[in-house]
């Protein structure tokens, strides 16, 4: 299979990819690249293809699918040190399948705890659905900082560029560009912008998109400590408080932590963390008891605003992540939605710098994803009403509980939170289309082995049909022995199915529909 990049020609004054990437021994921006406040040169041509606001696990997942196809990017994060707190993260079912699509997962795996892919809607207890159609069936929890860490050391290894307490502070776009103003009067441009710069996203304020939505009504305090009491006493406990209030545990986490989450008194200050005091006081207030909590790794408070921006594409400048959509962290969906994000954007935004994308290519990012985040914002709020102690939420989640029995309610709602039960839509055709295809048998052993690239893919079981003019953009697998039930399928990089067929004319127009007008 061919992994040959399409290069369209590039104007004569770019600055060569080598030149932009290379840095410096002191970690600081090679000269070029910044435009004096009062050089007058605002609107040269872009050293950079994309600028990325922000170096979390969207930033650093966008900048690696854009360096998959050559686009020069710099992430610029406005922290001068990646984040110490250890808080841990669950990385759901479609976000392992993406990362293995990658060839990312072997990394990762390692540095995470599988647990079983049960019980995510309201923390209802539930057994894992029967027919979980992935590989990976399971949640891995892994530490926040780690799962940034090998992200960002992959977008680097591509050849991205991160420059560390960059703080954006102006945006201004043109037909040719995007000029970046960074606090202290840097300038940088490139041709487009990606704001991955968290909820309280400066890239979103500049452009004065909306961001409509729920402020917080209620706080909630979560950290990992050591307790002085025994297990037995915790456990008793926590099984009497949570017959009432189901925004409270304390759970085991290893080497003598637990994890705890308790309902705070007010909404507080989230840019400030809570105090052990706080939790103390929290914990006597719920239990009755604060369980001799001492030691805490890190301490957090999270708060039920449920927003989602406007529109997610302001011309040449985008938005993703938490700077798109923000909600509860209920069912742990957040940082999932996030990486999905980048995962659908990077192709697109790729392939409009590099020339072959087809007209609407780029705001379909805006049609496809902001219906998901909608989508997870009303489960989150369905779930964070489920944990209210009142007596009208606690008859619905009696209710839900007993429909959970059924393995269709369970399944359908775990494939909610887990992102496989996604479709785009497409257009008419048979339920696959839109969808993600799993990771299937092929005679080159498995499918996700075949995406490292993050080119489009034709799955060929007639062994007659061609990518043609397309090659350049689309790799093709002749295989009558492939796993599926349909003659052949096209891929998006994303893995979701553009085409399920066995006409080529059929064909041709799709690949015309998505990866733009052929070569030769």
């Amino acid at each position: 299979m061919s992994s040959q990049q399409f290069t369209p020609e590039r104007p004569s004054d770019d600055t060569a990819t080598s030149d932009v990437l290379r840095s410096p021994a002191d970690g600081t921006a090679p000269r070029d690249v910044l435009l004096s406040p009062d050089s007058g040169t605002a609107r040269a041509h872009p050293t950079f293809d994309v600028i990325i606001a922000g170096c979390g696990p969207t930033g650093a997942m966008l900048a690696a699918e854009l360096r998959l196809h050559d686009v020069r990017v710099l992430v610029l994060e406005k922290e001068t040190e990646p984040a110490s707190s250890v808080r841990v993260v669950g990385l759901h079912i479609r976000s392992l399948e993406l990362l293995a699509m990658r060839g990312l997962l072997d990394r990762v795996l390692p540095q995470g705890r599988r647990r079983p892919a049960g019980g995510f809607f309201a923390a209802i207890p539930a057994p894992v659905p029967q027919g979980l159609d992935s590989a990976y069936a399971f949640l891995l929890g892994i530490q926040q900082p780690v799962i940034v860490r090998l992200l960002e050391e992959h977008a680097t290894g591509l050849g991205a560029r991160v420059l560390r307490g960059r703080a954006v502070t102006g945006v201004e776009q043109d037909g040719d560009g995007v000029t970046v103003e960074l606090a202290g009067g840097e300038r940088l441009r490139s041709r487009y912008l990606v704001g991955c710069d968290g909820s309280r996203s400066t890239v979103r304020k500049l452009l004065g998109v909306g961001f409509p939505g729920e402020p917080a009504r209620t706080d909630t305090l979560m950290g990992e400590m050591e307790v002085g009491v025994p297990q037995e006493e915790i456990i008793a406990k926590v099984a009497e408080i949570q017959e009432t209030q189901h925004r409270f545990w304390l759970r085991p986490f290893g080497n003598g932590l637990y994890s705890v989450v308790v309902p705070g008194a007010e909404v507080g200050d989230r840019t400030r963390p809570p105090t052990l005091d706080e939790f103390r006081r929290q914990l006597r207030a719920v239990a009755g008891t604060d369980f001799g909590v001492h030691s805490p790794r890190w301490l957090s408070r999270f708060g039920d605003a449920t927003r989602l921006a406007d529109r997610y594409r302001t011309g040449r400048v985008l938005l993703a992540g938490d700077a798109a959509h923000i909600h509860p962290p209920i069912g742990g969906q957040g940082l999932n939605l996030g990486l999905q994000d980048a995962f659908n954007l990077g192709w697109k935004l790729a392939a409009q710098v590099r020339g072959w994308a087809p007209g609407t290519l780029l705001d379909t990012y805006h049609a496809e994803r902001h219906p998901v985040a909608a989508d997870v914002l009303d489960n989150t709020r369905a779930q964070m009403e489920l944990a209210s102690p009142e007596p009208g939420p606690r008859a619905v989640r009696r209710l839900l509980t007993e429909l959970m029995a059924f393995d269709e309610v369970n399944r359908h709602l775990t494939e909610k939170i887990t992102a496989t039960g996604v479709r785009y839509h497409f257009g008419d055709g048979p339920d696959l289309l839109g969808r993600r295809l799993t990771d299937i048998d092929v005679k080159q052993g498995n499918l996700y082995g075949l995406l490292h690239h993050g080119r489009g893919l034709l799955l060929d079981r007639t062994g007659y049909l061609t990518t043609g003019g397309w090659s350049d953009r689309v790799d093709h697998l002749a295989d009558p022995t492939a796993d599926l039930d349909v003659p052949c399928v096209l891929l998006r990089p994303d893995g979701h199915v553009a085409w399920i067929g066995d006409d080529q004319q059929d064909l041709n127009d799709h690949l015309s529909r998505w990866f733009g007008e052929p070569t030769g």
